[in-house]
């Protein structure tokens, strides 16, 4: 059986607001608003989810930190689309 995830993202260009996105984070800001401002994938208006998915899915380093990392904890990803701030909901 496939493993799944469910998790939230905000999808920006540059390293430095990605940096100040997870230091607001950590004082406290609402990850929804965060994405709804800021995050340039159309996840964004639905507050960065992106529901449920399958292992293997997600471009290879937003797959891993999805199946391995800590959960609820925001995690800082680079990809081909950008930089994510990713907070894993859960996974099975």
């Amino acid at each position: 059986m496939a493993r799944t995830a469910s998790a939230l993202h905000i999808l920006v260009k540059h390293k430095e607001l990605a940096d100040d996105i997870m230091t607001k984070l950590k004082k406290g800001a609402k990850f929804d608003v965060l994405a709804k401002q800021h995050s340039s994938c159309p996840s964004g208006k639905k507050g960065g989810s992106l529901g449920e998915f399958k292992q293997g899915q997600m471009v290879p380093p937003f797959d891993k930190v999805c199946f391995s990392g800590e959960l609820i904890t925001p995690h800082l990803v680079k990809t081909k689309f950008g930089w994510h701030v990713v907070k894993v909901l859960y996974r099975t």
